[in-house]
């Protein structure tokens, strides 16, 4: 199989449903992403089916009809090699994406992916979320923070809640740990004006591993002392 017949099929099975330029865009994403690979550390994943259902699938899973119907701007904090941004960007192209890393070659790469798919209205920053989240046309200004694999839930709000409206989500998207992260993570959210508001598990085509989207409400204003200098919050978690 190509890797296009494993995007419809695992699309299928988990009900999303591409036209074809959609489909055109997720294959020259993967092709692109298995060609910048060679030169820099992009993913571990490059089989076409584990790459459609890992990463492509795994990241349009965090989106949420009911919460995010009118949700507008989106930033990807600690995108990688862009996910969930990217996918969620071509599922949904109203969506103004901003995609955010600390790393010039996955900034790049980013760019040159962006180009090939002729995506507009997607925004891809170089910088480090801790000092990011301090300008202020940034700062409260997204209606989703989302993340995916960056960091423990409690290190994690603190990187995206500064980024959220109030009454706008922080997303995380967590593995089989979740449960426990959610405990950590209580005094954080406190701290942070968030308020854990569902957890919805994930099954992918094919797995049988656990996952689960945490979806945090902002209700009041993050202090200006958050986030912590750069380091900080991964060093010393809020408790």
């Amino acid at each position: 199989m190509q890797f296009d017949d494993f995007l419809l099929k695992a699309c299928s099975e988990a009900q999303i449903n591409l036209d074809e330029k959609q489909c055109e865009q997720f294959g020259k994403y993967y092709r692109l992403l298995v060609s910048w690979n060679e030169k820099i550390n992009l993913t571990a994943i490059t089989d076409p089916q584990e790459v459609v259902v890992k990463h492509m699938v795994d990241s349009l899973s965090a989106w949420d009809e009911k919460l995010f119907a009118k949700a507008k701007t989106l930033i990807d904090v600690g995108t990688g090699a862009g996910f969930p941004g990217l996918p969620l960007k071509i599922m949904y192209p109203s969506l103004q994406v901003t995609l955010l890393d600390s790393l010039k070659k996955r900034v790049n790469f980013l760019r040159e992916v962006a180009s090939a798919l002729e995506l507009e209205g997607i925004f891809i920053e170089h910088g480090r979320a801790e000092d990011f989240a301090r300008i202020k046309m940034r700062r409260e200004k997204y209606d989703i923070a989302v993340s995916r694999a960056v960091a423990p839930l409690p290190v994690l709000a603190e990187y995206d809640l500064p980024f959220v409206r109030l009454g706008g989500h922080f997303v995380a998207m967590k593995g089989r740990a979740y449960t426990q992260e959610v405990e950590d993570a209580k005094a954080a959210l406190q701290l942070l004006g968030g308020r854990l508001e569902k957890i919805s598990e994930v099954k992918l085509p094919g797995l049988l591993d656990k996952r689960a989207i945490i979806y945090v409400k902002k209700q009041r204003p993050t202090a200006m002392r958050y986030p912590r200098r750069a380091g900080l919050p991964a060093k010393e978690p809020l408790r």
